[in-house]
Protein backbone atom coordinates (compact mmCIF):
# COMPACT_ATOMS: atom_id res chain seq x y z
CA UNK A 1 0.00 0.00 0.00
CA UNK A 2 0.93 3.61 -0.36
CA UNK A 3 0.26 6.13 2.34
CA UNK A 4 -3.44 6.97 2.75
CA UNK A 5 -4.39 4.85 -0.21
CA UNK A 6 -4.60 1.24 -1.33
CA UNK A 7 -3.99 -0.14 -4.80
CA UNK A 8 -6.04 -3.20 -5.70
CA UNK A 9 -4.58 -5.51 -8.32
CA UNK A 10 -7.00 -7.96 -9.91
CA UNK A 11 -7.29 -10.10 -13.03
CA UNK A 12 -10.15 -9.55 -15.46
CA UNK A 13 -10.41 -11.51 -18.71
CA UNK A 14 -6.82 -12.66 -18.23
CA UNK A 15 -5.55 -9.07 -17.92
CA UNK A 16 -4.04 -7.64 -14.76
CA UNK A 17 -5.73 -4.40 -13.80
CA UNK A 18 -5.37 -1.93 -10.95
CA UNK A 19 -7.75 0.33 -9.05
CA UNK A 20 -6.78 2.84 -6.41
CA UNK A 21 -8.89 3.42 -3.31
CA UNK A 22 -8.72 6.71 -1.50
CA UNK A 23 -8.33 6.87 2.29
CA UNK A 24 -7.81 10.60 2.58
CA UNK A 25 -10.27 11.04 5.46
CA UNK A 26 -8.71 8.30 7.56
CA UNK A 27 -8.15 9.33 11.20
CA UNK A 28 -6.70 7.42 14.17
CA UNK A 29 -10.21 7.04 15.65
CA UNK A 30 -11.95 5.85 12.45
CA UNK A 31 -13.70 2.47 12.78
CA UNK A 32 -11.56 0.40 10.39
CA UNK A 33 -14.11 -2.41 9.95
CA UNK A 34 -16.94 0.00 9.16
CA UNK A 35 -14.71 1.90 6.71
CA UNK A 36 -13.74 -1.27 4.83
CA UNK A 37 -17.39 -2.38 4.69
CA UNK A 38 -18.23 1.01 3.21
CA UNK A 39 -15.44 0.60 0.62
CA UNK A 40 -16.61 -2.96 -0.05
CA UNK A 41 -20.15 -1.75 -0.83
CA UNK A 42 -18.79 0.71 -3.38
CA UNK A 43 -16.10 -1.62 -4.72
CA UNK A 44 -17.34 -5.10 -5.77
CA UNK A 45 -13.74 -6.25 -6.31
CA UNK A 46 -13.24 -6.60 -2.56
CA UNK A 47 -14.40 -10.06 -1.65
CA UNK A 48 -14.85 -11.30 1.91
CA UNK A 49 -11.64 -13.32 1.60
CA UNK A 50 -9.48 -10.20 1.26
CA UNK A 51 -11.59 -8.00 3.55
CA UNK A 52 -9.66 -8.99 6.70
CA UNK A 53 -6.36 -8.19 4.98
CA UNK A 54 -7.58 -4.70 4.04
CA UNK A 55 -8.87 -4.04 7.57
CA UNK A 56 -5.37 -4.87 8.88
CA UNK A 57 -3.82 -2.52 6.30
CA UNK A 58 -6.12 0.30 7.38
CA UNK A 59 -5.26 -0.33 11.04
CA UNK A 60 -1.55 -0.14 10.22
CA UNK A 61 -2.12 3.18 8.49
CA UNK A 62 -3.96 4.41 11.58
CA UNK A 63 -1.02 3.44 13.78
CA UNK A 64 1.26 5.50 11.54
CA UNK A 65 -1.08 8.47 11.85
CA UNK A 66 -0.87 8.34 15.65
CA UNK A 67 2.92 8.32 15.87
CA UNK A 68 4.23 11.48 17.51
CA UNK A 69 6.68 13.48 15.44
CA UNK A 70 9.04 15.81 17.19
CA UNK A 71 12.00 13.78 16.02
CA UNK A 72 15.29 15.64 15.83
CA UNK A 73 17.65 14.16 13.24
CA UNK A 74 21.24 13.53 14.23
CA UNK A 75 24.13 12.94 11.85
CA UNK A 76 24.79 9.21 11.77
CA UNK A 77 27.46 8.87 9.12
CA UNK A 78 29.41 10.78 6.48
CA UNK A 79 30.15 8.63 3.45
CA UNK A 80 33.01 9.68 1.24
CA UNK A 81 31.13 7.95 -1.45
CA UNK A 82 32.91 8.88 -4.65
CA UNK A 83 36.08 10.41 -6.02
CA UNK A 84 34.05 12.95 -8.01
CA UNK A 85 30.84 14.84 -7.19
CA UNK A 86 27.58 12.98 -6.70
CA UNK A 87 24.72 13.46 -9.12
CA UNK A 88 21.88 11.84 -7.22
CA UNK A 89 20.81 9.81 -4.17
CA UNK A 90 17.79 7.50 -3.79
CA UNK A 91 16.31 5.14 -1.18
CA UNK A 92 14.60 1.82 -1.67
CA UNK A 93 11.09 1.81 -0.19
CA UNK A 94 11.93 0.59 3.30
CA UNK A 95 15.06 2.73 3.47
CA UNK A 96 17.31 -0.26 4.20
CA UNK A 97 19.39 0.50 1.10
CA UNK A 98 20.25 3.62 -0.83
CA UNK A 99 22.19 4.40 -3.99
CA UNK A 100 24.47 7.22 -5.08
CA UNK A 101 25.30 8.19 -8.66
CA UNK A 102 28.42 10.12 -9.57
CA UNK A 103 30.56 11.85 -12.15
CA UNK A 104 33.07 9.05 -11.47
CA UNK A 105 30.93 6.86 -13.82
CA UNK A 106 29.70 4.53 -11.07
CA UNK A 107 26.67 4.00 -8.90
CA UNK A 108 27.20 2.66 -5.38
CA UNK A 109 24.77 0.64 -3.29
CA UNK A 110 24.83 1.23 0.48
CA UNK A 111 23.42 -0.38 3.59
CA UNK A 112 21.65 2.44 5.46
CA UNK A 113 21.90 0.94 8.93
CA UNK A 114 25.64 0.33 8.91
CA UNK A 115 26.68 2.88 6.26
CA UNK A 116 28.57 0.07 4.57
CA UNK A 117 29.18 0.00 0.82
CA UNK A 118 27.59 -3.15 -0.65
CA UNK A 119 28.31 -2.83 -4.39
CA UNK A 120 29.94 -0.54 -6.92
CA UNK A 121 28.03 -0.73 -10.20
CA UNK A 122 30.68 -0.26 -12.86
CA UNK A 123 30.47 -0.30 -16.64
CA UNK A 124 29.22 3.08 -17.78
CA UNK A 125 31.62 5.08 -19.95
CA UNK A 126 30.55 8.48 -18.64
CA UNK A 127 28.73 10.30 -15.81
CA UNK A 128 26.01 8.25 -14.06
CA UNK A 129 23.37 10.93 -13.85
CA UNK A 130 19.94 9.38 -13.20
CA UNK A 131 19.40 6.53 -10.74
CA UNK A 132 16.39 4.71 -9.29
CA UNK A 133 15.21 1.62 -7.43
CA UNK A 134 12.16 -0.23 -8.79
CA UNK A 135 10.17 0.66 -5.68
CA UNK A 136 8.19 -0.72 -3.94
CA UNK A 137 10.14 -3.93 -4.68
CA UNK A 138 13.67 -2.59 -4.59
CA UNK A 139 15.32 -5.67 -6.08
CA UNK A 140 16.48 -3.79 -9.19
CA UNK A 141 18.37 -0.56 -9.86
CA UNK A 142 18.44 1.50 -13.04
CA UNK A 143 21.28 3.85 -13.96
CA UNK A 144 21.13 6.38 -16.80
CA UNK A 145 24.35 7.84 -18.12
CA UNK A 146 25.84 10.54 -20.30
CA UNK A 147 27.24 7.58 -22.30
CA UNK A 148 23.70 7.39 -23.88
CA UNK A 149 22.94 4.01 -22.28
CA UNK A 150 20.86 2.86 -19.35
CA UNK A 151 21.68 -0.22 -17.31
CA UNK A 152 19.56 -2.50 -15.17
CA UNK A 153 21.22 -4.13 -12.13
CA UNK A 154 20.44 -6.62 -9.39
CA UNK A 155 20.34 -4.91 -5.97
CA UNK A 156 21.42 -8.13 -4.26
CA UNK A 157 24.37 -9.17 -6.41
CA UNK A 158 25.31 -5.93 -8.20
CA UNK A 159 25.27 -7.83 -11.48
CA UNK A 160 24.14 -6.06 -14.68
CA UNK A 161 21.04 -7.67 -16.23
CA UNK A 162 20.69 -5.48 -19.32
CA UNK A 163 22.27 -2.53 -21.10
CA UNK A 164 19.64 -0.48 -22.93
CA UNK A 165 21.02 1.13 -26.08
CA UNK A 166 19.24 3.39 -28.55
CA UNK A 167 19.35 6.98 -27.30
CA UNK A 168 21.48 9.30 -29.42
CA UNK A 169 22.48 11.62 -26.57
CA UNK A 170 22.87 11.76 -22.77
CA UNK A 171 20.21 10.13 -20.59
CA UNK A 172 19.23 12.65 -17.91
CA UNK A 173 16.13 11.16 -16.27
CA UNK A 174 14.56 7.77 -15.72
CA UNK A 175 11.73 6.14 -13.85
CA UNK A 176 10.24 2.70 -13.20
CA UNK A 177 6.49 2.23 -13.29
CA UNK A 178 5.07 1.15 -9.93
CA UNK A 179 4.32 -2.32 -11.30
CA UNK A 180 8.03 -2.77 -12.08
CA UNK A 181 7.42 -4.00 -15.60
CA UNK A 182 8.67 -0.93 -17.48
CA UNK A 183 11.52 1.53 -17.29
CA UNK A 184 11.31 4.95 -18.94
CA UNK A 185 14.36 7.00 -19.93
CA UNK A 186 14.50 10.62 -21.05
CA UNK A 187 17.34 12.05 -23.10
CA UNK A 188 18.97 15.14 -24.51
CA UNK A 189 18.11 13.63 -27.93
CA UNK A 190 14.51 15.02 -27.37
CA UNK A 191 12.94 11.56 -26.95
CA UNK A 192 11.88 9.28 -24.14
CA UNK A 193 11.93 5.51 -24.45
CA UNK A 194 10.04 2.72 -22.69
CA UNK A 195 11.91 -0.53 -22.02
CA UNK A 196 10.69 -3.98 -21.04
CA UNK A 197 12.49 -4.88 -17.80
CA UNK A 198 12.19 -8.65 -18.17
CA UNK A 199 13.19 -8.92 -21.82
CA UNK A 200 15.64 -6.03 -21.78
CA UNK A 201 14.18 -4.63 -25.00
CA UNK A 202 12.92 -1.26 -26.16
CA UNK A 203 9.13 -1.21 -26.43
CA UNK A 204 8.49 2.25 -27.84
CA UNK A 205 10.08 5.64 -28.49
CA UNK A 206 8.08 8.69 -27.43
CA UNK A 207 8.92 11.35 -30.04
CA UNK A 208 7.45 14.81 -30.30
CA UNK A 209 9.38 17.20 -28.10
CA UNK A 210 11.53 19.77 -29.90
CA UNK A 211 14.15 19.97 -27.15
CA UNK A 212 15.74 17.88 -24.38
CA UNK A 213 13.47 15.67 -22.24
CA UNK A 214 14.56 16.46 -18.69
CA UNK A 215 11.81 15.03 -16.48
CA UNK A 216 9.47 12.07 -16.69
CA UNK A 217 7.02 10.44 -14.36
CA UNK A 218 4.55 7.51 -14.47
CA UNK A 219 1.17 7.71 -12.82
CA UNK A 220 0.28 5.24 -10.06
CA UNK A 221 -1.50 2.71 -12.25
CA UNK A 222 1.19 2.86 -14.93
CA UNK A 223 -1.08 3.55 -17.91
CA UNK A 224 0.14 7.14 -18.37
CA UNK A 225 3.53 8.84 -18.40
CA UNK A 226 4.41 12.52 -18.56
CA UNK A 227 7.54 14.01 -20.09
CA UNK A 228 8.72 17.56 -19.48
CA UNK A 229 11.10 19.31 -21.80
CA UNK A 230 13.25 22.37 -22.36
CA UNK A 231 10.74 23.11 -25.16
CA UNK A 232 8.49 24.46 -22.33
CA UNK A 233 5.82 21.78 -22.75
CA UNK A 234 4.76 18.67 -20.84
CA UNK A 235 3.27 15.78 -22.82
CA UNK A 236 0.91 13.15 -21.43
CA UNK A 237 1.37 9.80 -23.20
CA UNK A 238 -0.62 6.58 -23.30
CA UNK A 239 1.85 3.95 -22.15
CA UNK A 240 0.25 1.01 -24.01
CA UNK A 241 0.25 2.68 -27.45
CA UNK A 242 2.87 5.44 -27.10
CA UNK A 243 0.20 7.87 -28.31
CA UNK A 244 0.28 11.55 -27.31
CA UNK A 245 -2.87 12.23 -25.30
CA UNK A 246 -2.31 15.86 -24.27
CA UNK A 247 0.27 18.60 -24.68
CA UNK A 248 0.28 20.90 -21.67
CA UNK A 249 1.13 24.31 -23.11
CA UNK A 250 1.38 27.46 -21.03
CA UNK A 251 4.79 27.76 -19.43
CA UNK A 252 7.05 30.48 -20.84
CA UNK A 253 10.26 28.86 -19.63
CA UNK A 254 11.93 25.46 -19.55
CA UNK A 255 10.20 22.75 -17.48
CA UNK A 256 12.13 21.80 -14.34
CA UNK A 257 9.78 19.31 -12.68
CA UNK A 258 6.48 17.48 -13.34
CA UNK A 259 4.49 14.93 -11.33
CA UNK A 260 1.12 13.19 -11.07
CA UNK A 261 -0.71 13.19 -7.76
CA UNK A 262 -1.43 9.84 -6.16
CA UNK A 263 -4.82 9.15 -7.74
CA UNK A 264 -3.51 10.34 -11.14
CA UNK A 265 -6.18 13.03 -11.51
CA UNK A 266 -3.81 16.01 -11.39
CA UNK A 267 -0.42 17.02 -12.78
CA UNK A 268 1.83 19.67 -11.30
CA UNK A 269 4.56 21.37 -13.35
CA UNK A 270 7.35 23.73 -12.32
CA UNK A 271 9.22 25.99 -14.70
CA UNK A 272 12.09 28.40 -15.12
CA UNK A 273 9.39 31.03 -15.80
CA UNK A 274 9.00 31.33 -11.95
CA UNK A 275 5.54 29.73 -11.97
CA UNK A 276 4.02 26.41 -11.09
CA UNK A 277 0.93 25.12 -12.91
CA UNK A 278 -1.77 22.67 -11.92
CA UNK A 279 -3.46 20.61 -14.66
CA UNK A 280 -6.33 18.18 -15.00
CA UNK A 281 -4.51 14.97 -15.96
CA UNK A 282 -7.54 13.33 -17.57
CA UNK A 283 -8.69 16.23 -19.74
CA UNK A 284 -5.25 17.81 -20.18
CA UNK A 285 -6.66 21.20 -19.20
CA UNK A 286 -5.04 24.00 -17.21
CA UNK A 287 -6.50 24.50 -13.71
CA UNK A 288 -4.32 27.15 -12.08
CA UNK A 289 -1.07 29.11 -12.34
CA UNK A 290 0.65 29.73 -9.01
CA UNK A 291 2.81 32.80 -8.84
CA UNK A 292 4.71 34.32 -5.96
CA UNK A 293 8.27 33.14 -6.39
CA UNK A 294 10.69 35.81 -7.57
CA UNK A 295 13.01 33.40 -9.40
CA UNK A 296 13.00 30.08 -11.28
CA UNK A 297 11.11 27.14 -9.79
CA UNK A 298 13.55 24.25 -9.60
CA UNK A 299 11.41 21.51 -8.04
CA UNK A 300 7.77 20.68 -7.29
CA UNK A 301 6.10 17.75 -5.53
CA UNK A 302 2.77 16.50 -4.16
CA UNK A 303 2.42 14.99 -0.73
CA UNK A 304 1.43 11.29 -0.75
CA UNK A 305 -2.22 12.02 -0.05
CA UNK A 306 -2.38 14.61 -2.81
CA UNK A 307 -3.85 17.29 -0.52
CA UNK A 308 -0.93 19.70 -0.74
CA UNK A 309 1.97 20.40 -3.07
CA UNK A 310 5.25 22.24 -2.60
CA UNK A 311 7.49 24.38 -4.79
CA UNK A 312 11.21 25.11 -4.42
CA UNK A 313 12.82 28.11 -6.03
CA UNK A 314 16.11 29.74 -6.92
CA UNK A 315 14.85 32.68 -4.81
CA UNK A 316 15.84 30.66 -1.70
CA UNK A 317 12.30 29.93 -0.53
CA UNK A 318 9.84 27.06 -0.79
CA UNK A 319 6.05 27.27 -0.66
CA UNK A 320 3.24 24.90 0.25
CA UNK A 321 -0.10 25.14 -1.54
CA UNK A 322 -3.44 23.45 -0.88
CA UNK A 323 -4.72 21.48 -3.88
CA UNK A 324 -8.40 22.31 -3.23
CA UNK A 325 -8.10 26.04 -2.61
CA UNK A 326 -4.92 26.68 -4.68
CA UNK A 327 -3.90 29.00 -1.83
CA UNK A 328 -0.38 29.27 -0.42
CA UNK A 329 -0.65 27.87 3.12
CA UNK A 330 3.01 28.19 4.14
CA UNK A 331 6.18 29.99 3.07
CA UNK A 332 9.41 28.24 3.95
CA UNK A 333 11.94 31.04 4.33
CA UNK A 334 15.43 30.85 5.81
CA UNK A 335 17.80 29.37 3.23
CA UNK A 336 20.43 31.83 2.06
CA UNK A 337 20.60 30.50 -1.48
CA UNK A 338 18.61 28.55 -4.08
CA UNK A 339 16.64 25.42 -3.13
CA UNK A 340 17.06 22.68 -5.71
CA UNK A 341 15.01 19.92 -4.08
CA UNK A 342 11.84 19.74 -1.98
CA UNK A 343 10.21 16.55 -0.61
CA UNK A 344 7.41 15.71 1.80
CA UNK A 345 7.86 12.98 4.37
CA UNK A 346 5.47 10.05 3.77
CA UNK A 347 3.06 11.36 6.40
CA UNK A 348 2.87 14.76 4.70
CA UNK A 349 3.43 16.87 7.81
CA UNK A 350 7.14 17.60 7.26
CA UNK A 351 9.07 19.00 4.32
CA UNK A 352 12.75 18.60 3.57
CA UNK A 353 14.62 21.10 1.39
CA UNK A 354 18.15 20.94 -0.04
CA UNK A 355 19.99 24.15 -0.82
CA UNK A 356 23.17 25.47 -2.37
CA UNK A 357 23.77 27.26 0.98
CA UNK A 358 25.26 23.86 2.05
CA UNK A 359 22.36 23.04 4.39
CA UNK A 360 19.19 20.99 4.29
CA UNK A 361 16.23 22.11 6.37
CA UNK A 362 13.26 20.38 7.93
CA UNK A 363 9.98 22.31 8.05
CA UNK A 364 6.45 21.99 9.38
CA UNK A 365 4.32 21.64 6.24
CA UNK A 366 1.30 23.37 7.78
CA UNK A 367 2.97 26.44 9.31
CA UNK A 368 6.32 26.82 7.52
CA UNK A 369 8.16 26.68 10.86
CA UNK A 370 11.77 25.47 10.48
CA UNK A 371 12.37 22.63 12.96
CA UNK A 372 15.92 21.85 12.14
CA UNK A 373 18.89 22.82 9.99
CA UNK A 374 21.05 19.90 8.85
CA UNK A 375 24.54 21.36 8.71
CA UNK A 376 28.00 20.01 7.95
CA UNK A 377 28.27 19.66 4.18
CA UNK A 378 31.04 21.86 2.77
CA UNK A 379 29.42 22.47 -0.63
CA UNK A 380 25.94 22.75 -2.07
CA UNK A 381 23.38 20.03 -1.35
CA UNK A 382 21.43 19.12 -4.47
CA UNK A 383 19.69 15.94 -3.41
CA UNK A 384 17.81 14.74 -0.35
CA UNK A 385 15.36 11.97 0.47
CA UNK A 386 13.29 10.45 3.27
CA UNK A 387 12.91 6.73 3.78
CA UNK A 388 9.35 5.39 3.84
CA UNK A 389 9.03 5.54 7.62
CA UNK A 390 10.23 9.13 7.60
CA UNK A 391 12.85 8.55 10.31
CA UNK A 392 15.96 8.57 8.11
CA UNK A 393 17.22 11.22 5.70
CA UNK A 394 20.03 11.14 3.15
CA UNK A 395 21.63 14.26 1.70
CA UNK A 396 23.96 14.34 -1.30
CA UNK A 397 26.38 17.19 -1.88
CA UNK A 398 28.88 18.58 -4.35
CA UNK A 399 31.47 18.00 -1.59
CA UNK A 400 31.55 14.35 -2.85
CA UNK A 401 29.92 13.09 0.35
CA UNK A 402 26.59 11.69 1.27
CA UNK A 403 25.26 12.00 4.84
CA UNK A 404 22.87 9.72 6.67
CA UNK A 405 20.72 11.33 9.38
CA UNK A 406 18.61 9.39 11.88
Amino acid sequence: YLFKGIILEYVQDGETKTRSIDLLDLRPDTDATALVEEIQNAEPLITDSCKEHIIRLVQRLQEKLEEKEDHKFKLFKVLRAHTLPLTNVAFNKSGSRFITGSYDRTCKVWDTLSGEELHTLEGHGNVVYAIAFNNPYGDKIATGSFDKTCRLWSTETGKCYHTFRGHRAEIVCLSFNLQSTLLATGSMDTTAKLWDIEKGEEIITLSGHSAEVVVLSFNTTGDRIITGSFDRTVVVWDVATGRKLHILIGHRGEISSAHFNWDSSLIITGSMDKTCMLWNAVAGTHIATLTGHSDEILDVCFDYAGQNFATASADGSARVYNVETKKCIAKLEGHRSEISKVVFNPKGNRILTASSDKTARLWDAATGYCFQILEGHTDEIFSCAFNYKGDTIITGSKDNTCRIWH
